[in-house]
């Protein structure tokens, strides 16, 4: 178990839902994160898909634009090339460490300066305001793999993937959306100062500011600047967490709960920066590290691991060696490897 920065508090104990002994195993989490059994989707005929054409007309132009960055890419400056990479793991951190691991499942506390740069690195993810990103994967998780989940990987690929938000949500998300606490990010300040100026800080931080960047300080030229670090890179980070929705939902081993579709998908860890560990991260929602095996392809938790040590976060929660191996014997489909 890592060691602690500071003792680690307020936790909640819940009972997990999914014991195929019937013994009742003390697990700590968040509230709204925890698996919901007692929900049934409706009977009857579903809802009609109601396509929003801004979005699919937006997402098609995107990524005719990241196509297009892939074909400058031998135009750009090694200096360029770089500064995407540097743009890549910055605005993936606003996702994985800031809107994730931070303020969706609460698994680890950060200080101001600290929330402030993983605010600016979300809203250079350009995926929605922390507030509604933590606010719907909440519900994925409380709701997952049901009418009531926004990405609902029972859907297909696709739908979990991008089609989720090329459509009007289904009437469960939004009605479970509601009705989640969520007085806890409504009272981060940063969060709610980013929630007001998203629409700025998005375009400042997701397209004017890597793209300016290389054009002012070394030359670059405006177009190999735009679709390069802007675009494409922004595509990247897109499509790489949308993995962790649609591919880690159905392909890969599950060593921890075979009882649920998440699954451990090593391509998905490495491109997103380590979410890949799904169905890890599905049975222990609250680890900070979502994964049994710390920094490994796991980029995020060394990063949250140097903040630590830089004092600029602490309390860490992190699941017992224990309590992993008892949830392994009795749910895990036989596949789990130490290390």
């Amino acid at each position: 178990v890592l060691p602690r920065c500071r003792n680690m508090t307020e936790t909640r104990i819940h009972r997990a839902d999914k014991q195929q002994n019937g013994d009742a195993m003390a697990e700590t989490s968040t509230v709204d994160d925890v698996f919901d059994d007692t929900y049934r989707e409706k009977e009857g005929k579903k809802p009609p898909r109601i396509l929003v054409w801004r979005n699919i007309i937006l997402m098609g132009f995107l990524h005719v634009g990241a196509l297009y960055g892939l074909v400058l890419i031998p135009s750009a400056s090694w200096l360029t090339l770089g500064w995407t990479a540097v743009c890549y793991l910055i605005s993936a951190l606003g996702v994985t460490a800031g809107a994730h691991r931070l303020w969706s499942h609460r698994s680890y506390k950060a200080s101001v300066p600290l929330r402030v740069f993983l605010a600016l690195g979300n809203s250079m993810a350009f995926q929605n305001d922390i507030y509604e990103w933590a606010r719907d994967h909440r519900v994925h998780h409380k709701y997952s793999e049901t009418d009531a989940d926004p990405h609902n990987a029972k859907r297909g690929f696709f739908f979990s993937h991008i089609g989720w938000l090329l459509v009007r949500k289904h009437p469960d998300v939004l009605e479970k959306g509601r009705k989640l606490e969520l007085g806890d990010l409504r009272a981060d300040r940063v969060v709610m100062f980013q929630r007001r100026h998203y629409k700025l800080s998005v375009v400042l931080l997701c397209f004017l500011f890597p793209t300016l960047v290389p054009w002012y300080f070394w030359g670059e030229s405006l177009a190999v600047a735009y679709f390069v670090p802007g675009l494409l890179r922004y595509t990247v980070v897109l499509n790489a967490t949308w993995l962790v929705n649609s591919a880690a939902h159905m392909w890969g081993n599950r060593p921890y709960d075979k009882t649920i579709n998440p699954r451990e998908n090593p391509f998905v860890a490495l491109s997103a920066i380590g979410e890949g560990f799904h169905n890890y991260h599905h049975t222990f929602p609250f680890d900070y590290a979502t994964s049994e095996f710390g920094c490994k392809i796991n980029i995020t938790t060394a990063f949250i691991n140097l903040m630590c040590f830089l004092g600029l976060a602490r309390d860490r929660k992190r699941v017992s060696g224990d309590m992993i191996a008892a949830r392994i014997q009795r749910t895990g489909d036989g596949s789990h490897k130490s290390g």
